[in-house]
């Protein structure tokens, strides 16, 4: 792994991720940005669900790939899920309001964030996913800047 990147304790499993949920929005330092990243299928949305699992938000979570943003939770605490893996240009991201998702507050886990990265802020939590095995995902995290 490059310089700054922390690998998490524990090798991700189905039955370690909330582990790791916990792990992660600990280190976050509550940053409300975190770019999910890792190639198709390493779990980039199956950790999703677990970080909304335990902020204690019970909607069903669901990949964003067709309808971009997801929104789970009620009342003022809400979780924005985006899926950029489909966008042509970076500015379908500003026809949706991305910027106002970003600057609401609300914590923002963002999929194929390379495709809007014009729009995101310096200050993020980045996570990595990285295959190991078909069952097993070694994890990655920095704080940026």
């Amino acid at each position: 792994m490059p310089d700054g990147w922390i690998k998490c304790k524990t090798e991700a499993t189905l039955y370690t991720l909330p582990s790791i949920a916990v792990e992660l929005l600990q280190k976050s330092k509550n940053l409300k940005v975190w770019l999910l990243q890792g190639e198709m299928g390493s779990g980039k949305t199956t950790l999703a669900k677990s970080v909304v699992k335990q902020l204690n938000v019970d909607d069903l979570v669901t990949s964003p790939t067709f309808s971009i943003v997801n929104e789970y939770g009620n009342g003022i605490e809400k979780v924005y899920h985006f899926d950029f893996y489909r966008l042509k240009r970076d500015t379908e991201a500003l026809d949706l309001g991305f910027d106002e998702y970003l600057a609401s507050g609300n914590l923002c886990l963002i999929e194929w964030s390379e495709k809007v990265n014009a729009f995101l802020p310096d200050e993020r939590f980045e996570v990595k996913i990285e295959i190991v095995t078909e069952h097993t995902r070694a994890i990655y995290y920095r704080v940026q800047p």
